[in-house]
């Protein structure tokens, strides 16, 4: 029975996985991460005094990364630059190289004069102080007696 042959470890399922890896990347899956179609993954979380961001750039120096605030919008540059040695016959090439942009509407209003950037093995974090507008506010209720 030819069904019953069909194993996920048989070359068929192999070669339609392969296939299947082959085109998603090709025309696109909106389905899939952001890194999985060459864009470094993003994280973004919020603490009541700053928004933080964190971009995985594994090899990039800080001078190849541009980071900039205008109004609510956080904007990444990157530029990673495609290295060709000589006499290298490459087996597989997986990791995104030339211009990438990416911008984050940011959800409350930061103050741009503070954010700091800093790279960390391979691990880009920005902090992005909150506006004083934009940070919680403890209100005194005064009870009338």
């Amino acid at each position: 029975m030819v069904l019953g042959y069909l194993t996920p470890r048989h070359p068929a399922w192999q070669l339609r996985e392969e296939m299947d890896r082959l085109l998603s990347g090709f025309f696109g899956d909106g389905n899939q991460p952001a890194a999985r179609r060459g864009h470094p993954a993003v994280n973004v979380w919020e603490t009541n005094e700053s928004l933080w961001v964190e971009l995985e750039v594994p090899g990039l120096k800080g001078d190849e990364l541009d980071v900039s605030v205008v109004d609510n919008e956080l904007s990444i540059k990157i530029e990673r630059l495609d290295v060709h040695e000589d006499g290298v016959t490459y087996h597989r090439r997986e990791r995104a190289v030339g211009a990438f942009a990416r911008v984050l509407r940011l959800p409350v209003e930061v103050d741009a004069n503070r954010v700091t950037a800093e790279m960390k093995h391979g691990v880009l974090t920005i902090e992005l102080p909150k506006a004083p507008s934009a940070r919680p506010r403890k209100i005194q209720v005064i009870a009338a007696e």
